[in-house]
C-alpha cells in the first residue's frame, strides 16, 4: 500500500518518497570524489558534504564503473542520508 507524503511527485506517485543521494569513494585513498570548479577534473575530498552528489544510484554506479574501467579505481558508490 502506498501512502501520501509531501515529497511525492504527483506525476510519478509510485516513486520513492524520500530523495536519495549517492557519492563516489576511492577505496584505496579513503577519500570521496568531487568535481573541480572548472568542471573538467576530479578532486579527492574528505567528507561526503564536499563530494559530488548523484540523484540516482544508477548514475553513480555508471560513473564508478567508467572510472574503474579507466584505471582510476577502485571506486565504490556510497549512499548518504
Amino acid at each position: 500500500m502506498h501512502f501520501w507524503a509531501p515529497a511525492i511527485d504527483p506525476a510519478h506517485p509510485l516513486e520513492c518518497t524520500q530523495p536519495e543521494r549517492y557519492v563516489l569513494k576511492h577505496l584505496e585513498h579513503g577519500a570521496y570524489l568531487a568535481v573541480a570548479a572548472d568542471g573538467l577534473a576530479l578532486l579527492e575530498v574528505a567528507t561526503t558534504e564536499d563530494a559530488h552528489r548523484f540523484h540516482t544510484h544508477e548514475a553513480a554506479l555508471r560513473a564508478a564503473c567508467e572510472l574503474n574501467h579507466g584505471g582510476r579505481g577502485p571506486i565504490d558508490v556510497v549512499k548518504v542520508d
